[in-house]
């Protein structure tokens, strides 16, 4: 009798024991426990972030997705990635590392980052200007010609000289489509304007970039736009008491004389859509390329103590021209440096020609590098 009491007590204690441990497994997976991890998004940046540029203008747009979608994501960011075959460890590094989303920033990553890509398929992967394209792999970019269009305008008006300077990076479409883009602006409104072009070979080098705008102004150019990631240009500008405009964000605080706006690329806009695909799960790999009609670009910040309340009008109109489709800065008749028609009248440059671009339109003093 004593023995069957025990072994009753001992079922019992085991049967209370099991209650308990069912009791902390669902505990464990309560609904605040089983709450859904932050997704992981990485971003690859070329320089640091600093307070102006192309990587900064990036960084608030980062900035922006992290303030709109909270503890949703999680973001992690590499600075002062070159543009090499180190950047493929980074970009593994961050696959391996369950980040859902990738993102290069910069051209010259395109080449590491797809090969990287096809090694982690059910990672999304997005680079930044650049024009191959694989299952999870897509490029995206902003139309920075048609702020660099508005701002030629605005430099064909305000130029005494009819000379003006662009300092260029790399001879890449993208730059050619703005040198030529600023270029046509700036004649659209006065015939005589000319664009003197100095290539540095850099994105960022600040100390050529100086040297650049310095020869520029020797050469008679009162108005310089760059397509570069420093500061120098505009500060050149100020020192010399000549007109530039802000390239990526806005740089009035480098030059708050020189500055006549500032060609603003507005990257949270993508950066956001790009976060509510992947997380919809519509995500596709379908090239996107978005300019002042979807808000990802505008000159910006106009210096009205500069522009004229009639040039401000102007802009304003070609501004809202463009996004409603009633213009192209890329519509012909357009001739190239030799007079030659490239785009006939009534016809526009497709964007599978502008993404492959290397010829100048009239009006450009410089050449393309061999």
């Amino acid at each position: 009798m004593a023995t069957k009491l025990a072994c009753a007590a001992v079922r019992s204690l085991r049967l209370v024991a099991t209650v308990f441990a069912t009791l902390g497994a669902c505990a464990a997976v309560s609904p605040a426990a089983t709450a859904a991890a932050p997704m992981g998004v990485a971003f690859v940046y070329l320089g640091n972030p600093g307070d102006a540029g192309w990587t900064y203008a990036h960084e608030q747009g980062v900035k922006a997705i992290e303030a709109k979608f909270g503890d949703k994501i999680k973001v992690t960011r590499v600075e002062n990635v070159p543009e090499s075959a180190d950047s493929e460890r980074v970009f593994r590094d961050l696959a391996s590392k369950g980040n859902k989303i990738i993102v290069g920033s910069s051209f010259g990553f395109q080449d590491f980052e797809l090969k990287t890509a096809k090694d982690y398929p059910d990672v999304v992967f997005e680079h930044a200007t650049g024009y191959k394209k694989a299952t999870n792999f897509a490029t995206y970019d902003v139309r920075t010609y048609q702020s660099a269009y508005l701002a030629g305008l605005v430099g064909g008006y305000t130029t005494k000289t009819n000379t003006l300077g662009f300092v260029a990076s790399v001879p890449v479409p993208e730059v050619v489509r703005n040198i030529n883009a600023f270029t046509m602006g700036a004649r659209s409104v006065n015939p005589d304007a000319k664009v003197k072009v100095i290539w540095i070979n850099s994105w960022f080098d600040p100390g050529k970039e100086k040297q650049a705008a310095e020869t520029l102004i020797g050469q008679g150019a009162d108005v310089l736009i760059q397509n570069t990631d420093s500061t120098a240009t505009m500060q050149t500008a100020e020192q010399k008491k000549v007109h530039a405009f802000g390239w990526d964000s806005d740089m009035k605080k480098f030059g708050p004389n020189a500055q006549l706006g500032a060609c603003v690329s507005y990257w949270g806009v993508y950066y956001s859509h790009l976060v509510e695909q992947v997380q919809a799960g519509t995500w596709t790999n379908t090239p996107t390329w978005w300019g002042l009609k979807e808000k990802a670009i505008d000159l910006a910040d106009i210096n009205t103590a500069t522009v004229s309340p009639a040039v401000q009008k102007a802009l304003a109109q070609k501004r809202d021209d463009i996004i409603a489709g009633k213009f192209d800065p890329f519509a012909g008749p357009i001739k190239d440096q030799s007079g030659a028609i490239k785009v006939a009248a009534g016809a526009s440059l497709p964007d599978a020609e502008l993404l492959r671009l290397n010829w100048f339109v009239q009006g450009v003093d410089g050449a393309l590098p061999k």
